[in-house]
């Protein structure tokens, strides 16, 4: 009996300890931030880890997400286009259009709100929203999470990701986010342009573009600075391109589309919609938040020429009484060379970016 006691403590004892280590310990991930940009704030609910970004970066691509498999987060955020619809606005699985372009995924990293209206104020957040839209991925997340979970890689990758078993949708918005969050765009001959103006640091590869910067774009960058120029600097500074703001920059004098004004109701908010970078700006046409605009030269007429009154308009539109910059044809073609240079072929072409193929 003795024997038997201590043969069933003794196994008892291997049982105990084998489930104490059952768990499993993700790695950190180390994000690849260039040295001209700004820390990146991560949630602590949210750490990334090698494994939840391949997990990410997997579930971006995945088909199952949508209610008849044809359909991913890729479908309207392609890797040629700057990770977006070159459409003016994205079909969902039943055939139904959107109303608003599909905003290119880059250095969402550093954004503080998502959505052309701001609804979202988390990357998670965001990423919760088109599975279950009847006019986009069109599936319930209890379905999604199931289909997930038939698949034995999938549980074993949510186990290394996660380091616990079980799926569900807070952990698929939290893997994909983490991918995105990896997906950061600071190759272009702008940053070089940039690192030198500041008398920042140059690595090698910068001392040799620098000199292929033309006369014409330094030319277009100092118009597009000028408050007297293009007078572009008001939302589209820095290494990011853009402020984290709403603004109603003067296309239209009444509204179809409320904007920020449908979610906060304040009338002050009608007509304004979030400020999207500039970076890879020569990637990502179709313009503005319904698209309307087919090519860059239509969106530089649009601050020339174009500008439109209506009681929200933001007061940084300071050229709003000639209807903008006017800015002559020489101008123009010189704001374009400079906006070209914010294309980040590196960025795009990343092949940790690319649909694994697994």
């Amino acid at each position: 009996m003795r024997s038997l006691l201590v043969i069933f403590i003794g196994l008892a004892l291997f049982l105990s300890c084998r489930k104490d280590n059952v768990g499993y310990e993700p790695s950190p991930y180390e994000l690849e931030i260039p040295s001209h940009f700004p820390d990146m704030i991560i949630p602590k609910d949210n750490p990334m880890t090698v494994e939840g970004v391949a997990l990410g970066r997997k579930l971006f691509y995945e088909e199952m997400l949508s209610g008849d498999n044809t359909m991913s987060c890729a479908s309207c955020h392609a890797p040629v286009n700057s990770f977006t619809d070159p459409n003016q606005f994205s079909t969902g699985i039943d055939g139904i259009q959107g109303n608003r372009n599909s905003m290119a995924l880059v250095n969402l990293g550093w954004q503080k709100f998502f959505f052309w209206d701001g609804r979202a104020g988390s990357l998670e957040q965001q990423i919760l929203g088109p599975v279950p839209n009847p006019i986009e991925m069109h599936q319930s997340w209890k379905d999604a999470v199931a289909k997930l979970d038939q698949d034995v890689n999938y549980r074993n990758l949510f186990y290394k990701a996660f380091g616990e078993p079980g799926i569900d949708s807070l952990k698929v918005t939290k893997a994909i986010a983490q991918f995105i969050r990896t997906m950061i765009s600071g190759e272009s001959k702008y940053d070089v342009m940039y690192k030198f103006e500041n008398s920042l640091p140059l690595s090698s590869n910068d001392q040799a573009i620098l000199p292929t910067v033309t006369p014409e774009e330094w030319a277009g960058y100092d118009l597009f600075k000028s408050l007297n120029g293009a007078d572009c600097l008001h939302c589209h500074s820095g290494v990011l391109m853009h402020i984290n703001k709403f603004s109603n920059n003067g296309m239209d004098a009444s509204f179809t589309d409320p904007g920020r004004g449908g979610i906060t109701g304040n009338p002050n908010d009608m007509g304004r919609f979030k400020i999207p970078t500039l970076r890879n700006i020569a990637l990502t046409a179709p313009y503005m938040h319904d698209g309307r605009f087919a090519n860059l030269d239509q969106v530089i007429d649009h601050y020339s020429t174009g500008l439109v009154s209506s009681p929200t308009i933001d007061p940084l539109m300071e050229h709003l009484a000639t209807a903008g910059v006017q800015l002559d044809v020489q101008e123009r073609d010189l704001l374009k060379k400079f906006l070209m240079t914010l294309t980040d072929y590196n960025f795009v072409n990343n092949p940790k970016f690319q649909d694994p193929g697994e």
